[in-house]
């Protein structure tokens, strides 16, 4: 069927002077979404707007037009354009899914997602607004002194986390080199270096499981602050958190003794809640780590940041999920200024704010098993 229906369209390409030309001339563009014929005259819905064209064209649902005429209303009232002239600018070859709104098998959205995107302004609302979630906390970090900057992805030794990274080589060199598990280290170099406020907003990479909560590439914002300590951090991170429109005061617990027992803890968590004195926290103040539930989901990392070296030294060769690095404890035997740090999943504050069941629904082209 879907043969037929290409080589029926390849046959109509034949007849067209130029399918795909390269520039644009009339006022009206968009993409035919119905074609209703009757006899000598078509009505066809070019995205939000119906147009009228008469005489023989060669037009299918999905095709991309511009075309120009003059507005009336149809006997039913409906504004319409009667067609002057047109131009196909786009002839497609495939038709577009037909029930494709609501489709149960979401295999098929994720993969195809630009079919998703599409079919359905709602899908697109979600992408919208996680533009302007990575907006509000650009504009939120500038406006409190904070200096955006960027650290390496690829990278001779991971770190920053306890995470298993992923695996490549550069050939230029003859190394092995890792694909980043979070910029943690590479900014605290630049706490080093005498900046005294940044972050970051980039792509993160972990070689683990995957399930509603968890991707293999990620998008992070990492912040770091000279000066401030944990009650700074949770103060900022309030107000922080309040442009999107969550509740200012946080509510805040101990970290349960016997988590392991309690795997349920978080879940109960449903307004704002910062989670205080997370235990075997290898780059952080012994006391002074946390994280921040809404909801029922892990959404915040962040403590005051371990700058003696000595201590940092031993705290990394107790840890056995991340190697030793000796670059980045020579940088704090240089000195690095007392500092609060705070990680937090993009994805994850999109889900929460859109109201998205999975991760995959937040992320344009989400990792799959192969077909």
């Amino acid at each position: 069927m879907l043969q037929d229906i290409r080589s029926e369209r390849l046959k109509k390409i034949e007849k067209i002077k130029d399918p795909y030309p390269k520039k644009v001339f009339l006022p009206y563009q968009g993409r035919i979404r119905a074609v209703r014929s009757h006899g000598k005259i078509s009505f066809l819905n070019v995205d939000d707007q119906q147009i009228m064209i008469k005489g023989e064209h060669f037009l299918d649902i999905g095709d991309i037009i511009e075309y120009s005429g003059k507005s009336f209303k149809t006997q039913s009232g409906e504004d319409t354009i009667e067609v002057e002239k047109f131009n196909i600018l786009v002839k497609t070859l495939r038709p577009l899914p037909q029930e494709w709104y609501g489709l149960k098998d979401q295999e098929i959205r994720f993969r195809k997602r630009y079919l998703d995107l599409l079919m359905n302004k709602e899908v697109r609302k979600i992408f919208e607004k996680r533009s302007e979630i990575i907006t509000t906390l650009r504009s939120f970090l500038n406006k409190n002194g904070f200096l955006e900057v960027e650290t390496p992805i690829l990278q001779p030794l991971y770190g920053g986390a306890s995470a298993r990274p992923f695996t490549t080589h550069l050939n230029a060199l003859n190394m092995d080199l890792y694909l980043r598990i979070a910029p943690e280290l590479y900014l605290k170099r630049l706490l080093v270096g005498g900046f005294q406020r940044i972050y970051e907003i980039g792509r993160c990479f972990r070689n683990e499981g995957m399930d509603r909560d968890h991707n293999p590439d990620f998008t992070m914002l990492e912040w770091y602050a000279a000066y401030w300590d944990w009650e700074d951090l949770m103060n900022f991170t309030e107000e922080l958190m309040a442009s999107f429109g969550i509740p200012k005061k946080w509510d805040r617990v101990e970290y349960p003794q016997k988590i392991k027992d309690d795997k349920e803890f978080y879940k109960t968590l449903k307004r704002p809640t910062f989670v205080l004195h997370l235990p075997n926290i290898p780059l952080a103040k012994k006391g002074e780590a946390l994280q921040g539930v809404i909801e029922g989901q892990e959404l915040i990392k962040a403590f005051t940041e371990q700058n003696d070296p000595l201590e940092q030294r031993k705290q990394l060769q107790q840890d056995k999920e991340q190697p030793v690095d000796e670059d980045f404890l020579e940088a704090l035997e240089y000195g690095m200024p007392p500092a609060a740090g705070f990680g937090m999943g993009i994805d994850r504050l999109t889900k929460l704010l859109t109201g998205a069941k999975s991760l995959r629904e937040v992320i344009l082209f989400p990792t799959m098993k192969p077909c």
